[in-house]
């Protein structure tokens, strides 16, 4: 029974498969091609269940990573499963020759690898399930640390914000400030200025009265 528990897998260029293993036949590998034509482009996870089986997928930078498993196998063997064979084939062909390969191109390097990989995960159920729980708790501390951070930045951001209002308001309050004693001074020269017409008046109306006085007495 343990050995059937993951009966097909293939890596894929968008949907274009580069190389593929199985030891069964059957709809199954219709299913899932037809799955991979409905994969979004966003690098995740994702599960199909049909006729008793499940169709994992992991989706990364373009390429898609399927693994086609028993409903009895679980969830954690199929996923460490996609994440071995992502790791393998990123070492071997992230230089470039996945990028430009054609269809099936790659099915006598890699297809032995996927039967490899395969017959491992079936063998060592416990060690990849193991495997599975820390690779989940890394990914929720990672997740953790990423809201954290992002947390941090939204709350600088705020903080950075308010800085820029309080240094715009620092600017308007000096502004206004100087803008008070400019308007204080003009209003404190007019004010001389009146003054100082008002005394110009009042000395010239005296110096009138006084020559009027003077010219009178004269004229006596």
């Amino acid at each position: 029974m343990a050995q059937k528990m993951l009966i097909y897998s293939f890596v894929a260029r968008g949907t274009m498969v580069l190389a593929e293993y199985s030891d069964f036949m059957g709809n199954f590998i219709e299913i899932a091609l037809q799955c991979l034509q409905r994969l979004p482009a966003t690098n995740d996870k994702f599960t199909f269940n049909m006729d008793g089986h499940n169709f994992d997928y992991l989706v990364d930078d373009g390429y898609n990573y399927c693994i086609v498993s028993v409903e009895s196998a679980g969830r954690q063997i199929p996923i460490a499963f996609l994440e071995r064979i992502k790791q393998d084939f990123t070492n071997r062909y992230g230089s470039g020759k996945a990028s430009t390969a054609v269809a099936l191109s790659l099915n006598r390097e890699f297809g032995p690898k996927l039967k490899e990989h395969m017959q491992y995960c079936m063998d060592h159920p416990e060690e990849i399930s193991r495997l599975a729980k820390v690779q989940a708790q890394v990914s929720e501390v990672k997740r953790a640390m990423t809201d954290n951070i992002d947390k941090i930045l939204v709350r600088e951001g705020k903080i950075g914000e308010i800085a820029n209002q309080t240094a715009e308001l620092r600017h308007q309050a000096q502004d206004f400030r100087q803008g008070g004693t400019r308007l204080r001074r003009k209003m404190w020269l007019q004010n001389m200025k009146i003054k100082l017409v008002v005394l110009a008046i009042i000395v010239a109306l005296i110096l009138i009265i006084v020559l009027s006085v003077c010219h009178g007495f004269s004229c006596k």
